[in-house]
């Protein structure tokens, strides 16, 4: 029941790690909707975001999927809820975890503005160029229109200076495409990172082996 689940941690990786700098606007709270296509399926994969913490919210199938991260101190919350099988399950995510992660994503560099422009969501972005640690040349296009105070840690483009708007990427085989839908400025309130009542607590590889053995 949870085969798509990698697909939510591929959006984990790429949207919650975005590197922002230089921005002309701060947006301490509000949520982001990226368009996720990834094995042949689009997802809209919602983030919410207020402070340090991001809550990212997912529906895989029968399953809704909550990811809460503090990118203060790297570390995470996975909750899975399953109405149909009326389950719900608990994942504690460490920072030496979230580190072991990082440390598994491709390396880019030799990021180069090339001056064209589009509107993507509303927001004034620029196509830049990169490179991977093959030396293979990759492009994205990025704004300096915001900075969003919770998602300036790690570094999925680290040293870009821009968010992210419209990218691909290949991470752990799995090809995705993302396009930001929108940006709001609405309050979310608290983001809690103490697991509800009701939910079971597991490891990771006892999700994975719930999966299939999937990541």
């Amino acid at each position: 029941m949870f085969k798509s689940i990698k697909t939510s941690v591929v959006a984990l990786i790429l949207v919650s790690t975005a590197i922002i700098a230089h921005a002309q606007k701060k947006i301490a709270e509000g949520t982001l909707v990226f368009a996720v296509t990834a094995n042949g399926a689009t997802t809209d994969v919602k983030t919410k975001f207020n402070g340090n913490l991001t809550k990212i919210e997912i529906e895989n199938g029968p399953a809704m999927v909550n990811i809460i991260s503090n990118t203060a101190d790297k570390t995470g919350l996975l909750l899975i809820d399953v109405p149909v099988a009326q389950k719900q399950f608990a994942v504690k995510v460490s920072k030496a975890e979230t580190e072991a992660q990082e440390a598994l994503l491709p390396k880019y560099s030799d990021y180069k503005a090339t001056g064209e422009k589009q509107t993507i969501a509303g927001l004034s972005a620029e196509k830049y160029t990169y490179k991977d640690d093959k030396g293979a040349v990759h492009e994205l296009w990025a704004t300096k229109d915001i900075d969003i105070a919770s998602v300036t840690n790690g570094g999925f483009f680290k040293g870009l200076g821009a968010l992210p708007v419209k990218y691909s990427a290949l991470i752990n085989g799995v090809n995705s495409d993302l396009v930001l839908k929108s940006l709001s400025e609405a309050k979310v309130g608290a983001i809690s990172t103490e697991i509800p009542a009701g939910y079971e607590v597991v490891t990771m590889e006892e999700l994975k082996a719930m999966q299939g053995g999937g990541e």
